[in-house]
């Protein structure tokens, strides 16, 4: 238990992720195992049945009860908050930014354009990368905790934007304008050599429909929209849903 703990302690402390697994019910009720990612296993007593469900659960980002072998198991996430990160620094950046701190994710911001990349136009983000897309990508490197979204509608940025974010495991990719745009999108980039089932990671347009006017409705759009791709959920109204309206946990 001392072991786990203190590994625990230093996940935390350098910025990792991991799941700590506890029994809660059934055979070995109190047994605990922590599976760092990229890491090792400390631990022993949690059934192998639910530490080979790592994978999903630190990519879920949520805590959740596992049932396995007759065991219930207590499956608790841990690591640093997920990622924004808007190419473009348009109106809607900041908006989306102040929703992302909201939420208390963080908020990146890039655009090459450095006149309209400046802390008075989006005080809410927690970084501005004044760089072309493929070195701001490159920069902030998106891992399964990051959603990247795309406000530029201009050619030259749209295009690198997305063909740079297909190369990363970012668990959202969204793309704003409107579904012409979309489709030129979607023939541009097929041209540039992006593979048909790539294309369909990219939402777009991105956003639930919700009739989304301002520049605060829509970034609430979007935001509903990679929450909901995170928590695997449809996005559509709770009364039509077959799940749970909040996964269980302990």
């Amino acid at each position: 238990m001392t072991v786990v703990l203190s590994r625990l302690r230093e996940l935390l402390r350098d910025g990792g992720r991991g799941v700590l697994f506890t029994v809660v019910e059934g055979e070995g009720v109190g047994a605990k195992a922590l599976v760092v990612e990229g890491g090792d296993t400390i631990g022993d007593g949690v059934p192998v049945a639910a530490l080979e469900q790592f994978d999903e659960l630190v990519r879920r980002g949520r805590n959740r009860i596992v049932e396995v072998d007759g065991a219930k198991v207590f499956a608790e996430w841990y690591g640093p908050p997920p990622r924004v990160l808007v190419y473009g620094a348009v109106d809607t950046a900041e908006a989306l930014a102040q929703g992302a701190k909201l939420l208390g994710w963080t908020a990146i911001v890039a655009d090459a354009r450095a006149t309209f990349l400046t802390p008075e136009r989006i005080p809410s983000a927690d970084q501005l990368i004044p760089k072309w897309p493929e070195d701001a990508i490159a920069d902030v490197a998106p891992d399964h905790q990051t959603a990247i979204v795309v406000l530029t509608h201009d050619d030259k940025f749209d295009e690198p934007a997305l063909i740079a974010a297909l190369d990363t495991e970012a668990f959202y990719i969204g793309a704003l304008g409107s579904r012409r745009n979309q489709e030129r999108r979607r023939e541009r980039l097929l041209e540039a050599g992006v593979a048909e089932e790539q294309l369909a990671r990219i939402s777009g347009p991105c956003g639930l429909d919700i009739g989304a006017d301002t520049q605060a409705e829509t970034a609430l759009s979007i935001l509903g929209e990679i929450l909901a791709v995170r928590a695997q959920r449809s996005g559509g109204p709770l009364r039509d849903a077959k799940q749970r309206i909040h996964a269980e946990v302990a």
